[in-house]
């Protein structure tokens, strides 16, 4: 293996980072795609085909490989796109396979193993399994299984998430960790700043979407789907305009529909109705992060809560559910406010706590951005990432 030099730890180092959709590449690793590249090693990026990776500045260092990896189970293109990620990767003989997002983690641990591709990782983000019923419970967590048994280390987003992952026998606590202080790629503060939106700014934004004057705006970000708690949102909204309340809500992030999946809440719950703004997939959400006054995320499940802390950077508290991965996103009381899942009434509880007190919800931002700063700056996350690529490294030299 060619030496590395000190001011680019990963030199001469070939690593593929595969995931299921580009969506997840884009809003979750693109700023650490190009921390790796610039710490000197060769990335390829392997996910399906969508015009999300036009948003990803590609070059002789950074690259994309197509294979089409199907969300749904389909036994003839998972077998197509496994074999495909086979000979890619035996091809080029890469020193680093990272997988995340559930499919392509078992069809990349698989593969990778398959191709004796000498680092195999995974990060865990999040249990499908956990809302499914049987059989494809069982189908479920033995897929998670073969990835904890085939590669050879996985990290978890966050420590709640490893904890469970040990707990519930996935894998052994031997081959799984957290880098840093978890999330995936934490948050680039420098982008993540209310410091970058004036007042004057902000109205123009508010104007465009026609808020009412000193509305108080609500803002949920990520997939329009129900295991995401939208329901109950829309339910603990609605409850706070009957009660005489204000308030906006902001609907941002794509649906079910749009990754091709079985539709789970219908657009048209929410079609007619001048208080809800739906802004669909953006590039963008900290231009509405700007100007919301609170940031909700109310999933059944999260390996951690990647828009939590970005919205934590914009000085944003979250009203949250109690879960794994939130629990270690949002400091309860402190940054935030964390309620049982699955429940509406207790989310119109904790917006009324921040409706009727303006002086904690400030005080809630500003410890938000200050634990993100703290935690979550995507420089010492990835950092971070960058030592335990050359730790597995190092430890695979010696066995040599």
């Amino acid at each position: 293996m060619e030496k590395k030099l000190n001011n680019y730890p990963l030199k001469g180092i070939k690593i593929a980072r595969v995931s299921t959709v580009p969506f997840f590449v884009v809003t979750q690793l693109k700023t650490q795609l190009h921390y790796l590249k610039d710490a000197g090693a060769y990335v390829v990026i392997i996910t399906s085909p969508g015009i999300e990776i036009s948003q990803i500045e590609l070059n002789d260092k950074l690259k994309y490989k197509s294979i089409t990896i199907s969300r749904r189970i389909n036994l003839l293109k998972d077998l197509i796109a496994l074999i495909r990620l086979y000979g890619y990767l035996s091809k080029e003989k890469f020193n680093i396979i990272h997988s995340t997002t559930p499919k392509a983690g078992l069809l990349t641990a698989i593969a990778g193993f398959l191709a004796n591709i000498p680092v195999r990782v995974h990060t865990f983000t999040g249990q499908q399994w956990e809302t499914l019923a049987n059989p494809m419970r069982y189908v479920s967590r033995i897929s998670d299984k073969i990835i904890g048994l085939l590669n050879t280390h996985c990290y978890a987003d966050s420590e709640s998430q490893k904890q469970f992952l040990v707990s519930e026998r996935i894998i052994s606590p031997k081959k799984i960790g957290v880098i840093g202080n978890g999330s995936l790629g934490g948050v680039d503060l420098k982008r993540f700043s209310k410091r970058n939106y004036s007042q004057p700014k902000i109205n123009i934004i508010r104007n465009e979407l026609k808020l009412e004057a000193n509305s108080f705006v609500i803002l949920y970000v990520g997939r329009i789907t129900k295991d995401k708690g939208i329901n109950e949102l829309l339910y603990s909204f609605r409850k706070l305009i009957s009660v005489g309340k204000n308030v906006e809500l902001l609907l941002i992030g794509p649906t079910d529909k749009d990754f091709g999946m079985r539709e789970t809440i219908s657009l048209e719950t929410i079609s007619g109705d001048s208080k809800i703004h739906y802004i669909g997939y953006c590039t963008n959400p900290e231009k509405y992060m700007a100007i919301a006054n609170v940031f909700c995320l109310p999933s059944y499940r999260e390996g951690f809560g990647t828009t939590v802390i970005e919205a934590a950077g914009m000085e944003l508290p979250t009203v949250g559910t109690k879960i794994k991965g939130l629990i270690d996103a949002v400091e309860n009381n402190v940054t935030g406010i964390l309620v049982e899942p699955q429940s509406g009434d207790a989310l119109f509880n904790a917006f009324i706590a921040l409706l009727d007190n303006p002086v904690k919800l400030k005080e809630m931002g500003i410890a938000a951005r200050h634990r993100c700063k703290n935690l979550y700056d995507s420089n010492t996350i990835n950092s971070s990432l960058v030592k335990e690529y050359s730790r597995l490294l190092n430890i695979l030299e010696k066995k040599c």
